[in-house]
């Protein structure tokens, strides 16, 4: 009985175990608690190094200078300023441009006809930065400011002549205009004036001018009087009677021919493609003389395609450099 008196009172093999597993817990939630909340820890947390703030990249530059056709998928700004509508995409038909094979090389002039209105087309165009002639209406509310600007920044300026159309006079003809009613004597006096109020110019060439640009006598005397300062001139080619250029040559005086309009339409991708005529004409005779007008699609088509010519092969002179 002694016996079984002492195994009743015996611990459990097991019990001490549990016991030092219970302890174990209580060493192991006791350290984890002072490095969860003792002051030095949160000390050291607080002077780690911050990761590095992320540094963007730089914005990739406006392309101003594009070659001629060349496409792109973001958008620009008129170089035109406070134009906020502007956008650099340029349209199927110069995009083309990009993929053709013109052979040879080429001079270009291109000539803005209309000139002397205001100061802010003859700046922005300048803005452009290639060999451009402004042909300057002599009369217009600017055309002398504008000549004197031209003069002082290298641009070469031509005279503008107002001749008779053959709408004339359902088609306005500036006061000082050309009639083919005019005498020698009249038509004389009004070329003596053009040349005093643009002075600078070096040629000229026909604004208008289907109807009188037909007629021999009077384009005979307007011709020689130009001759005797010592301009040339170009035809604007407004009709296909015309006799101007082959009098020049009869004459003796240095003379050129308009070869492309760019702007008939003021669309961005009819001048585009004209230009790209303009191009081609000028690869394949060598040079090509462009008239076109500073109306905003024209400023814009030529600010974003002018200087990418020299990349298709293409050098921008000045009108003088072409004529002989």
């Amino acid at each position: 009985m002694s016996k079984a008196k002492s195994n009743r009172y015996k611990r459990s093999p097991g019990g001490g175990r549990y016991a030092a597993l219970a302890l174990f817990a209580v060493i192991v939630l006791a350290v984890g608690g002072y490095y969860l909340f003792s002051p030095g820890t949160k000390t050291v947390k607080q002077t780690l190094p911050s990761p590095p703030a992320t540094t963007k990249s730089p914005l990739p530059p406006l392309t101003q200078n594009l070659p001629f056709g060349a496409a792109t998928s973001q958008s620009a700004k008129s170089p035109l300023s406070g134009d906020k509508s502007y956008s650099e995409s340029y349209p199927p038909s110069s995009a083309r441009m990009s993929g053709e094979q013109l052979p040879a090389t080429g001079l270009m002039a291109v000539i803005i006809d209309d000139m002397g209105a205001n100061m802010h087309e003859a700046r922005s165009l300048a803005a452009i930065g290639v060999p451009i002639t402004f042909s300057i209406i002599p009369g217009l509310h600017s055309y002398r400011e504008v000549a004197t600007f031209a003069s002082a920044n290298g641009i070469e300026t031509m005279i503008h002549i107002p001749m008779q159309a053959k709408e004339w006079p359902q088609r306005r003809l500036e006061s000082n205009g050309l009639l083919v009613s005019m005498d020698e004597a009249t038509i004389t006096a009004h070329l003596e004036g053009y040349v005093q109020g643009i002075p600078k110019a070096v040629g000229a060439n026909n604004h208008m001018g289907s109807e009188f640009t037909e007629h021999e006598e009077q384009m005979r005397v307007v011709l020689q009087a130009l001759k005797g300062k010592g301009l040339f001139f170009v035809d604007s080619v407004t009709s296909p009677q015309t006799v101007g250029q082959r009098l020049a040559r009869e004459i003796g005086m240095k003379s050129g021919r308009r070869n492309v309009f760019l702007d008939n339409e003021q669309d961005r991708a009819y001048i585009s493609g004209q230009l790209l005529q303009a191009v081609r004409v000028a690869k394949k005779k060598g040079a090509s003389i462009v008239i076109c007008h500073p109306h905003p699609a024209t400023i814009k088509t030529l600010a974003a395609l002018l200087p990418g010519l020299e990349k298709q092969g293409i050098t921008l002179v000045s009108a003088s450099r072409l004529v002989n």
